[in-house]
């Protein structure tokens, strides 16, 4: 049955969020280096975006694939639609790089050359860098239309350069047909530089009966070789950067001699990243899979080719052909792509000053001399990272891996650092003669070779590994150290619930949340929870909330509860933080607790497919929080006529969580914590400096401070409150 209720489309909805992540660059009360970060952030996320959410999208569009969820014509509209919001939001990026970034970086004396103006005292200095540093390491390529063309690789920057042979007195034109064919041979001569890079000879010979025709060539900028961006020498007060590609254009005239070069833009490709596994294959055929299929991520279809927006029309329909690109595949971007490499500008004016992060805390209670375990025998505790330090996680690990009542360490791993501090942990627990499970999702998108290559070697440790459930995503994250005294008799065992990954690099950005306990109802649960990852049992949970076992049913009856509370004339009450919302189902009993009086406040940082300002949503606000650190945690509140409920876990509420991954979500049962969790959801809410609301047009509508009333920057006046709590 139709649904009464509409809903924002989610991949419109995500570039509402990247967009916000791009309004940072605005903000001038953030240090400007921290600003130049949040472009970088913007232009990576839009890169993963195209090869995963508009690749699936095209594929749909050309009959590659099928989908339940949109045909071919709808598929083709949302693509267009996309390219068309995307954009819009790219003539903002160039806006504000160009007429903002530039100026504050010239404001502080350092001059970012962007055009063919260099001054006179750079000039040689040019010169020599690119013949001693740049020029042995470039390959042009000839291209021409309806002949075997270049491999375009993914996301690698590529100039495109067209030339004219230069014009020669009438007696000579012998001689340019030679050099012409000299010269293109030896660049061109069935060459394959290890790359895919394939052209024959027909590739390049130009019409030598008309000398003035043009050529065409692609170049890939040497960034593996040469850095992106380069210092040059100063001058009084001021530094200079540029662009490789920049001095790459200015000496154009010594790659192509005996040519006039007529222009050069920037282009890249962006290519289909996803896999296409068997899902209902085992975990062996499934590895095999993978170990194949990961390599062709790189060589997947294109899905976006971008291009310099100065680049002529004739000029552009000539790579469009050579290249065999769709129309639809064209997104028109400024001079310089890849932008994401700005988290690499060098700066060289060390008077500019950082941002001051909050420095993750260690808790005085936990101090390495202390036991964990033995703290968390008494009570619960709650950490909440990066304000918290994840070497707490660490040593937790550490001393069941010393405990000689230890009896097993149970662990899912979804996403883990390189060079794992957790792994290596487990790794020396295996090797001290503790019995080691851990559950490992190969099917985590673009960290598949990582979780391969850590689970053999685990493997090789000794540790029991469990892979990748048919069918399923495992997206718990969860750990157990199961104990038992040494005279056999019953002792704490202990269970970890996490909001965020067993990954200490990411426990420094990524803010989450953490909970120790002893309490023998979820160790229970736990403890099924991995029996069931295991294929052993289908169990019953009685405190825990699991996906696709007792989480829908739990949720509906929370939400039931606050409609009757409104029902009752008492005051209905939610608030639910998570990264993502989208599936209908929920969001329709959101609405239909909406009508019927609730008071919901949700602080979504991503995808929010629920339409605020309704007649059916007129007691819903969305709020989204972007600042130093990315908001990762999920934390439910249900206000329960004022005996609150508090959850938190690792689910968002999407489709993908909800019905087709095991996810884990507990309670907050001890008094005090699940006060702190509430004081930090009204932290986020009363935020007016760095949240927005949406509203039913996608806009982010900054929040403004009311006279009188204190600045609240959420993330860190929560890191002050903490520090005050915990000290």
């Amino acid at each position: 049955m139709e649904s009464k209720y509409n809903y924002f489309k989610r991949d419109i909805s995500w570039l509402s969020f990247n967009y916000r992540v791009l309004l940072e660059a605005l903000d001038e009360r953030l240090p400007l280096y921290e600003r130049i970060n949040f472009i970088s952030i913007y232009s990576s996320n839009l890169e993963e975006f195209y090869k995963i959410r508009v690749a699936d999208h095209k594929a749909v569009a050309s009959g590659a694939t099928e989908s339940d969820e949109e045909t071919v014509q709808s598929a083709r509209e949302l693509v267009e639609e996309i390219n068309k919001e995307v954009t819009r939001q790219l003539d903002d990026r160039v806006r504000i790089y160009e007429q903002k970034i530039l100026p504050a970086l010239r404001k502080n004396h350092i001059i970012f050359y962007q055009d063919n103006h260099v001054e006179p005292f750079h000039q040689q200095f040019i010169k020599d860098f690119f013949r001693e540093e740049i020029f042995p390491y470039l390959q042009p390529v000839p291209v021409s239309k309806d002949k075997i063309v270049s491999f375009l690789r993914d996301n690698r920057l590529y100039l495109a350069i067209r030339v004219y042979p230069k014009k020669e007195e009438k007696n000579k034109g012998e001689e340019t047909k030679e050099n012409i064919e000299k010269y293109t041979g030896e660049c061109i001569n069935e060459r394959n530089d290890g790359e895919g890079i394939k052209v024959g000879m027909e590739a390049a010979r130009p019409n030598v009966t008309d000398l003035r025709q043009p050529l065409y060539f692609v170049m890939k900028q040497p960034y593996a070789k040469v850095p992106r961006f380069i210092e040059l020498p100063s001058r009084e007060k001021n530094h200079y950067l540029m662009f490789t590609e920049d001095i790459i254009k200015a000496n154009l005239n010594l790659i192509f001699p005996g040519y006039d070069v007529d222009s050069s833009y920037c282009i890249k490709i962006s290519r289909d990243a996803d896999i296409l596994i068997d899902d209902t294959a085992s975990s062996a055929d499934l590895v095999a899979q993978l170990k194949k299929k990961v390599k062709k991520r790189k060589i997947g279809d294109v899905c976006r080719f971008v291009y310099d927006r100065a680049m002529p029309s004739e000029f552009l329909d000539f790579l469009v052909d050579a290249f065999r690109i769709q129309r639809d595949e064209l997104v028109p971007g400024d001079k310089h792509l890849n932008l994401e490499d700005l988290r690499h500008l060098p700066n060289p004016n060390k008077s500019l000053h950082s941002l001051e992060k909050p420095k993750p805390m260690k808790l005085t209670v936990l101090d390495e001399k202390e036991s964990i375990f033995n703290y968390v025998a008494k009570k619960d505790l709650l950490l909440y990272y990066p304000y918290h330090s994840f070497e707490h996680f660490i040593h937790f690990l550490y001393e069941a891996v010393h405990n000689p009542e230890t009896r097993e360490i149970m662990v899912t791993q979804y996403r883990v650092a390189e060079n794992s501090a957790v792994i290596n942990t487990l790794i020396a627990a295996a090797q001290n003669g503790k019995k080691v499970t851990v559950f490992v999702e190969l099917k985590a998108r673009f960290d598949e070779e990582n979780n391969l290559a850590t689970a053999e070697m685990m493997q090789a440790a000794g540790i029991k590994i469990i892979y990748s459930i048919p069918g399923l995503k495992v997206h718990a994250k969860v750990a157990l150290i199961r104990r038992r005294g040494l005279n056999g008799e019953k002792i704490p065992s202990y269970a970890y619930i996490s909001t965020g990954n067993f990954n200490e690099k990411t426990a420094t950005l990524y803010a989450d949340c953490g909970l120790f306990t002893c309490r023998k109802e979820i160790v229970a649960d736990l403890y099924n929870l991995f029996r069931t990852l295991q294929g052993k049992e289908d169990p019953k949970f009685t405190t825990l909330l699991v996906a696709r076992f007792n989480l829908i049913p739990e949720l509906n009856r929370l939400i039931d509860r606050e409609i009757s509370l409104a029902d009752e004339g008492k005051q209905g009450r939610i608030i639910l933080k998570m990264n993502a919302l989208q599936d209908p189902t929920m969001i329709d009993r959101l609405y239909e607790a909406s009508e019927h009086g609730v008071q919901i406040d949700l602080i979504v940082r991503g995808i929010c497919c629920l339409i605020p300002g309704q007649s059916y949503s007129r007691n819903i606000r969305v709020t989204r929080i972007v600042d130093s650190f990315l908001e990762h945690a999920r934390i439910w509140y249900f206000g329960n006529d004022g005996t609150p409920k508090v959850f938190m876990g690792s689910p968002d509420w999407m489709r993908r969580n909800l019905y087709r991954r095991i996810e884990a979500i507990t309670p907050i049962l001890a008094p005090d914590l699940r006060d702190s969790l509430i004081e930090m959801l009204n932290i986020q809410l009363a935020d007016n400096q760095k949240a927005c609301w949406v509203d039913d047009k996608l806009q982010n509508i900054f929040k403004k401070r009311t006279p009188g009333t204190p600045a609240v920057r959420a993330q860190y006046t929560f890191y002050d409150w903490l520090n005050q709590k915990d000290n």
